[in-house]
């Protein structure tokens, strides 16, 4: 007897025995790391778009009842000298310190990929200047750089991710030259010219979504590194002022009561080491797969 299961196309089958096998395949590929990475980056998300749901009071009302309160039920992770909530500091600071960092690597990755591709593209007398220049800044520790053009720009967070992703142009533009320069010559990228395409178009269409792998992995790891320099340029005086919230400016008030009140320093200091950790593993995890 036939029945209405047997009569389904064989695709219709397929689809169904894949789907299920694919998601097994994902989930087995992810380790208790993986998947932890991706729990803290979730909150992290949570907190940036939705801080209130996490956040159990303002950020900015101080409680004279309750300066330098040691963490409990009530506050989570303690209060600090003017009893502001700890745990509601640091979820409000979480999207001003990730803004930084989106718009520092925002720079380094727009103006690193233009510059690497001219470079790569021109070769000649372009590339060695390019190159040169990418080497002196390379030359510099980024943060001094930072600090160096944060001065001559202002202070404040737009300020210092500016500053951040300055610093960060030469590592975007010699990784991008570099994989231009390998897939520029490949026979596909080749055949286009010889088909009529000009620099411009086989660059756009070719050259550059080719290119793209190696610099997408930059990226991350550029991101979790902006965070740490956006939050020092903060601990500095540099970012922010008070009484904002900024998980760098949190650790320097905490720092004049790490003896007694320990947590003022330890817990944002964590959160952005947590947090850096789990970019750096998601984007292991995202280059395991480019690989594969």
């Amino acid at each position: 007897m036939t029945t209405a299961l047997d009569r389904l196309p064989a695709s219709v089958h397929d689809t169904v025995d894949v789907e299920p096998s694919a998601l097994r395949r994902l989930t087995a590929r992810l380790g208790f790391g993986d998947l932890l990475a991706l729990l803290v980056l979730a909150l992290v998300l949570l907190s940036v778009l939705a801080p209130g749901l996490l956040a159990p009071y303002d950020p900015l009302a101080p409680d004279d009842a309750n300066p330098l309160a040691a963490p409990s039920a009530a506050h989570w992770f303690g209060t600090d000298y003017l009893g502001r909530d700890v745990l509601s500091r640091i979820v409000h600071g979480t999207g001003r310190t990730l803004l930084g960092s989106a718009v520092a690597v925002l720079i380094g990755l727009g103006v690193g990929t233009v510059l690497g591709l001219i470079a790569a593209s021109f070769g000649g007398i372009v590339d060695a200047l390019i190159s040169r220049i990418v080497d002196v800044l390379l030359s510099i520790p980024g943060l001094l750089l930072a600090m160096v053009v944060i001065v001559a720009l202002g202070f404040g967070t737009l300020n210092a991710a500016v500053a951040v992703g300055i610093s960060s142009i030469a590592a975007f533009t010699r990784i991008m030259r570099s994989e231009v320069l390998t897939v520029k010559d490949l026979p596909f990228v080749e055949a286009s010219h010889h088909l009529g395409g000009s620099r411009l178009h086989v660059l756009i269409r070719h050259v550059l979504p080719n290119s793209y792998s190696a610099v997408l992995s930059l990226t991350a790891l550029q991101f979790g590194l902006a965070i740490i320099w956006i939050s020092g340029l903060s601990f500095l005086g540099y970012g922010a002022p008070p009484p904002e919230p900024e998980w760098g400016l949190l650790v320097s008030e905490g720092r004049q009561y790490v003896v007694s009140s320990p947590w003022l320093v330890i817990v944002p200091g964590l959160v952005i080491g947590v947090t850096v950790l789990a970019i750096s593993r998601l984007s292991q995890l995202s280059r395991g797969r480019t690989a594969a």
